[in-house]
């Protein structure tokens, strides 16, 4: 609520015509000084305002005026994307007119044509790049009551003039403009990063209807819909495939690099390619709500977000300018006084230091970094909340692991077994009676809920004896020990040892064997026919993920120190885990409390540390690591939210991707702002030594900004995550 009591409202508009990050820098405080503004953020990188204001539409329109009055366009963000960039940013016509101006005041100069003709048009390019530049320059100046750098280039290029340097002016406002039409062109290519991924979705769906077929906008699907995806199309919702099968890619959402098989029953997500194959999807999610959108929306916010290393430049550049512009008033006045040479000279000097107070190489380092590496992180797959964990993550040195769905697959399956009379030269999947007591199993575990029947289910249907036996009768479930009852006219007991057994017959070699199966991690089920004698073990564990070894070599190449495995499990269970995948500590049997201060004792030891969980019940420890990192969170809101970083797919092999490319930024941010301070020293002793000109400050000042344009863009030539 605002002080009158008016209800809030968040807005993010799109800016058109911002130049520089200095011109979001003069935008932001223009708009914060409205009423009814709560809260504004400029980002020149994204070109986005996001702004907290009073839910009345003339708060809008007012925000809307003071930008068109600065030489800006405001609006909200239109489906269609924006208009090309030419079209809408004359300066591009401006620019290309002077510079035909000043090629014509080169040839008449080249041909001897009178020197008025010459001046004429050197003063005809120096009004027509100075007119927009004065505009907004004297705009700036009245809203913020501030100079900016259009007023600075304004003031060299007049005292240019005013000493008879008319090339010099009119190349000093030419440059400028260039540089600056040249940096906002540079600056679409890492927006359009983040437009791309909001593109994937279809603008168009197959509605299913008991009429037959009709397209329809996403926008007017509801939940419960029926929408067909024809071979090669892209998904435009997301939804629960109903009918049909196929091979889908969800690179794009998933960050995944194989299509995934896709048949009934399974989620689809919007923006993934469909395979070969046709498939009706019932809408789970409306088009606003989908796992792409959402993924959208959280990395525009997460530019929203300043990083300690933007703050640090905005803070010293609001220093530095008015710094050099006092030295440069010092430097036309004092020297002249004190007889150390003419007014002109040292006017000239002066000027060419007006020119140098400019920061935008400086100020435009660090988003242009920033924006690069979190667009490229969501085009993997991955969301990073804000560059302020973008900045943390390079400096990881533990990581933390929960074992259950993070280093295994979270979906217990039966991983070994065989039966009492088994052939050693036998594969289990190959012999009859190994076969037979499984589908027999797999009838009683029907009948029960809990997640060790599901993995000797979904294995009986891996080999294709699920439905050997129909459903078994006289059924009775002991809780915590096991299930009976007849299954094809045989007495069948699955369970413990205990609940088959008792104590007796665990010196049988059979037994034993089961004992040392169990003892390898996982829990072992009997299965016995009662009827004819015959027996089986089977082996339930929560097998590890393919990948997690690779990923924890990964990071300590990455330059990662330690790495923990927290859980609540059993700790022979988790060592055996520990092993396969290559961790260098256990940590077993913890409640929640205990894994939090867990990751306190690593805070402790190595200063900065990641803890990588389901972004669920790992929540607590998440939030008290240094960055909290949650996976395989696509379709899940509360992951989503729990986590400072998401993993939208279940590849580990994206933590030790992310951990490089945190580290390329944070290089890149730091090569930025020494080059960008290093330029700014060196011009300012060559200023001030008499030996640098104006067109060569500009042009260096350009050169720069768009040299730590192009190197903070270098994140998007990453690719996928391995």
């Amino acid at each position: 609520m605002t002080d009158n009591g008016e209800p809030l409202r968040t807005y993010t508009l799109l800016v058109e015509g911002m130049d520089c990050v200095d011109c979001a820098r003069h935008l932001e405080g223009a708009v914060a000084r409205l009423p009814g503004v709560q809260r504004v953020e400029v980002s020149f990188a994204t070109g986005r305002m996001w702004l907290t204001a009073a839910s009345d539409r003339t708060v809008l329109a007012q925000v809307q005026a003071v930008a068109r009055e600065m030489g800006y366009r405001v609006a909200l963000p239109a489906r269609g994307g924006r208009q090309g960039f030419l079209r809408r940013d004359p300066k591009a016509w401006f620019t290309g007119a002077v510079a035909l101006l000043l090629l014509a005041a080169l040839l008449v100069r080249s041909f001897g044509a009178p020197a008025w003709a010459n001046q004429g048009l050197l003063i005809a390019a120096t009004a027509l790049s100075g007119v927009p530049i004065a505009r907004k320059g004297w705009a700036v100046l009245r809203n913020t009551h501030r100079p900016d750098m259009n007023v600075l280039m304004i003031v060299a290029a007049l005292g240019a003039l005013a000493i008879g340097e008319y090339a010099e002016g009119a190349v000093v406002l030419f440059l400028f403009s260039l540089g600056e039409l040249l940096e906002a062109l540079t600056m679409e290519r890492a927006r359009g990063a983040i437009q791309a991924l909001a593109a994937l979705s279809p603008r168009q769906a197959v509605r299913l209807t008991p009429e037959g077929e009709e397209h329809v906008p996403v926008e007017q699907l509801a939940v419960g819909d029926r929408v067909l995806v024809r071979p090669g199309e892209r998904i435009p919702v997301d939804g629960k495939i109903v009918e049909g099968r196929s091979e889908v890619d969800q690179g794009p959402i998933t960050g995944e690099s194989l299509p995934v098989r896709k048949e009934r029953e399974d989620l689809v997500f919007a923006g993934s390619i469909n395979g070969s194959g046709a498939l009706t999807i019932v809408v789970t999610r409306p088009a606003k709500e989908s796992t792409l959108a959402r993924m959208v929306r959280l990395v525009q916010e997460a530019q929203e977000k300043r990083s300690p290393s933007e703050r640090f430049v905005d803070r010293f550049a609001r220093v530095y300018t008015p710094a050099v512009v006092v030295g440069a008033l010092l430097v036309a006045v004092v020297p002249p006084l004190l007889g150390w040479g003419t007014p002109t000279q040292w006017l000239y000097r002066a000027l060419v230091l007006l020119v140098i107070a400019c920061p935008c190489a400086l100020v435009l380092s660090t988003p242009v970094t920033v924006v690069s590496g979190l667009a490229s992180a969501a085009r993997a797959g991955i969301l990073v909340k804000g560059a302020l964990y973008l900045e943390r993550l390079a400096e990881v040195r533990a990581v933390a692991f929960d074992k259950t769905g993070t280093l295994t697959s979270g979906q217990p399956r039966l991983v070994e077994g065989r039966c009492a009379n088994h052939a050693p030269d036998c594969p289990p999947e190959d012999c009859p009676e190994c076969l037979d007591l499984l589908a027999k199993a797999a009838a009683l575990e029907r009948r029960v809920r809990h997640p060790l029947a599901g993995a000797v289910i979904e294995a009986a249907q891996r080999l294709q004896v699920a439905e050997r036996y129909g459903p078994a009768e006289e059924v009775e479930n002991e809780a915590g020990l096991g299930i009976k009852g007849c299954v094809g006219g045989h007495a069948v007991k699955v369970g413990s040892h205990s609940y088959l057994h008792g104590n007796q017959e665990k010196g049988e070699p059979f037994c034993q064997e089961v004992e040392r199966a169990a003892a390898r991690g996982g829990t072992a089920i009997l299965v016995e026919d009662l009827c004819c004698g015959q027996r089986a073990y089977g082996v339930v564990a929560d097998p590890v993920r393919k990948e997690a070894s690779e990923a924890i070599a990964g990071l300590k190449r990455a330059g990662v120190r330690h790495t923990v495995m927290l859980t609540g499990d059993r700790l022979a269970v988790a060592e055996q885990v520990a092993r396969e995948v290559g961790v260098d500590e256990v940590r077993a049997e913890l409640l929640p409390q205990q894994k939090v201060e867990a990751v306190g004792d690593l805070l402790a030891r190595y200063g900065s540390v990641a803890m990588v969980g389901d972004g669920v019940n790992d929540a607590p420890a998440l939030a008290r690591a240094t960055v909290g990192i949650a996976m395989g969170v696509a379709g899940s809101d509360i992951a989503l939210e729990a986590a400072d970083v998401a993993l939208m797919g279940d590849d580990l092999r994206g933590l030790p991707e992310l951990l490089r490319l945190s580290q390329q930024v944070v290089s890149i941010v730091r090569q930025n702002v020494a080059l960008s301070l290093l330029a700014k020293v060196a011009f300012l002793g060559l200023a001030l030594a008499g030996l640098a000109t104006l067109w060569m400050a500009v042009f260096a000042d350009v050169g720069i900004s768009l040299l730590v344009t192009l190197n903070g863009m270098r994140p998007l030539l990453r690719r996928g995550t391995g």
